[in-house]
């Protein structure tokens, strides 16, 4: 057996870079955070060959004084924490003394600094394992750090480099991460000599705006919430305009990009009521929160953290993001300014005038039907209940024109023309109706005038048996009258006009696959949705002009009505702009 020994220092500080510089954008991370660490107002960053060539920081913070410069190379010197204590409450970037010590030994370093007052700056070069002397240099105050030929002397890891292209798209998005954590810091990146980005200082919104897309922005929501102690606030993208990857998704713990299971899933839960499918929300969420309550010191690349209290981390985010999604016309973008602005247009688009709906001769009778079945309500038509402004701006999803193909519902307001899906729309309305109602433990239940018999296997006959008090919760009734055959005597009042039969058959079914105790648990809202889609307004269905309007206003009034119960858009906005290039006017 080969005898213990002490490696020597230069494998030791290789073997910490294959954790923490396992590629360029790793080492621009680290050079960058501690520029930020440093205190620095401006920061540049120049690369070459995709990072493997050159990576070049310079800023103008505090300054490495002329005695510590061989210091800032040696692994396990900082100046970041001294003690166990510190490290519980970490509030820098870095802290662990390896970045710096673990780039040297893979690279060509040259390490150059002045502190503000001193007559020069000093420089401190470093190849491998060897120090140069500390000679004078000229720099305006601050630091530059050079790193050339990264993994020059370590070939097996610069054999798993990838291309130039790949590897600098790797940086950027490192800068990118920096760049968003520190909206007070101006930021330049240049890349074989040519300038990529170029930031300065401007609002949090702004900063993702500018480095996420001003897409991303026109369709994003704003959110600031606090709960005793932490803050979370940020841009989260309209479920609408979710994307097929995660390339947009950025989460900060007090400054510090992270990767964290715990946030992931807090997202997800809050997004799991209006995305489609497989789709993925975009985001920049920055969580404020007492250092001591969060433990950095999990994974060399810091990337990872741990609370101490989890899971009332994981509630407070979930909620706030739940909260922000479920806002009446949050599915309608507004400006940083908070002006209603549709998704597609910009904030100079043309304001046209809009259709007014004119008072009108309308007997309740007319619609009264209509609207006890569509919205659960009894009593003077919706029409009264939302008057529409002769003179001021019109609502957010304005006033309907038309109808086309028995499918959509044309309306017109301040940015253009609006086109709603009306089953889909009137889906979520009944589904958010459907939730409150099992909430306050009221969904009332509408006796049959003529009950509904149906053929029943053996399974379904049991749960009926063994399961009245849930279906009665649910605004069933259901009774058996044979070994094979179950009758439908009431259904929710929400849902009188769906077919009984088919609507008992699929709660049944529900009730059957995930057991009775859990579809008014972790099934509930999947139950809720399959109950609303039964009764939604169906295709072909012709509606008068009262009748979508009051369709709109509800829509207005609606947690989530952006999207329906299965994630897909309820409504989509069409710009005036849009409309006058699609005819070339101007031109």
């Amino acid at each position: 057996m080969p005898e213990i020994r002490i490696l020597p220092e230069l494998l030791i500080n290789q073997i910490a870079a294959g954790e923490v510089v396992d590629r360029p954008a790793a080492a621009l991370k680290e050079l960058l955070e501690n520029s930020v660490d440093a205190g620095a107002g401006e920061i540049s960053a120049q690369l070459a060959g995709g990072g493997t060539l050159l990576i070049k920081i310079a800023d103008d913070g505090c300054g490495i004084p002329r005695d510590e410069l061989p210091l800032a190379l040696a692994r396990h010197a900082t100046s970041k924490i001294a003690s166990g204590a510190d490290l519980e409450r970490v509030a820098s970037l870095g802290f662990r003394g390896e970045a710096l010590a673990s780039i040297a030994s893979v690279s060509r370093l040259t390490l150059t600094s002045r502190r503000a007052g001193e007559k020069h700056a000093w420089t401190l070069a470093a190849t491998g394992p060897e120090l140069s002397a500390i000679a004078p240099a000229s720099l305006e105050a601050g630091t530059s750090v050079e790193v050339r030929d990264l993994h020059f002397n370590t070939p097996a890891r610069r054999k798993f480099l990838k291309s130039e292209a790949t590897e600098y798209a790797h940086c950027e998005e490192a800068f990118k991460r920096v760049a968003l954590s520190r909206n007070r810091v101006g930021f330049t990146l240049q890349h074989n000599g040519r300038a990529r980005w170029r930031l300065r200082p401007q609002a949090a919104a702004d900063r993702a705006c500018a480095l996420l897309g001003e897409d991303f922005g026109a369709a994003s929501l704003a959110l600031d919430e606090t709960s005793a102690g932490p803050r979370l606030y940020g841009l989260i993208g309209l479920p609408a305009h979710s994307r097929a990857a995660r390339d947009a998704q950025y989460f900060f713990v007090n400054g510090r990009f992270v990767r964290d299971k715990l946030l992931a899933h807090a997202v997800r839960q809050a997004y799991q009521d209006v995305l489609h499918h497989e789709r993925h929300p975009a985001f920049a969420l920055f969580l404020e929160i007492d250092p001591a309550q969060v433990d950095v010191n999990v994974h060399p690349t810091k990337i990872e953290v741990r609370f101490r209290d989890a899971r009332s981390v994981h509630q407070f985010v979930f909620h706030a993001l739940n909260k922000a999604l479920a806002r009446p016309g949050a599915g309608v973008a507004t400006t940083r300014e908070g002006t209603v602005e549709a998704a597609s247009g910009g904030v100079n688009a043309p304001l046209p005038s809009y259709a007014r709906q004119d008072a009108m001769a309308l007997g309740i009778a007319q619609t009264a039907g209509f609207y006890d079945t569509l919205f659960g309500r009894h009593g003077a038509p919706l029409l009264h209940e939302h008057p529409e402004p002769q003179e001021a701006a019109p609502p957010p999803l304005g006033f309907a024109l038309a109808q086309l193909a028995g499918i959509y519902i044309l309306a017109q307001n301040r940015q253009g023309l609006v086109i709603v899906d009306m089953h889909a729309a009137h889906e979520r309305i009944v589904y958010e109706k459907l939730k409150a109602a099992l909430d306050d433990r009221n969904i009332p239940m509408q006796p049959l005038l003529v009950p509904v018999t149906f053929n029943a296997d053996a399974l379904d006959v049991a749960t009926v048996e063994e399961h009245q008090d849930i279906l009665q919760k649910i605004g069933f009734d259901l009774a058996v009258i044979s070994p094979g055959t179950l009758v439908t005597r009431g259904v929710p009042a929400m849902l009188g006009d769906a077919d009984a039969q088919t609507l008992a058959q699929d709660v049944l079914r529900e009730a059957r696959e995930f057991g009775a105790s859990r579809i008014l648990t972790e099934r509930r809202n999947e139950l809720l949705a399959t109950m609303a889609c039964h009764s939604a307004v169906r295709a072909n269905r012709r509606l008068t002009i009262p009748e979508m309007n009051a369709l709109l206003r509800e829509m207005e009034e609606t947690e989530r009505s952006g999207q329906c119960n299965h994630g897909r858009p309820t409504w989509h906005q069409i710009s005036v702009a849009e409309l006058d290039r699609l005819f070339m006017r101007g031109q």
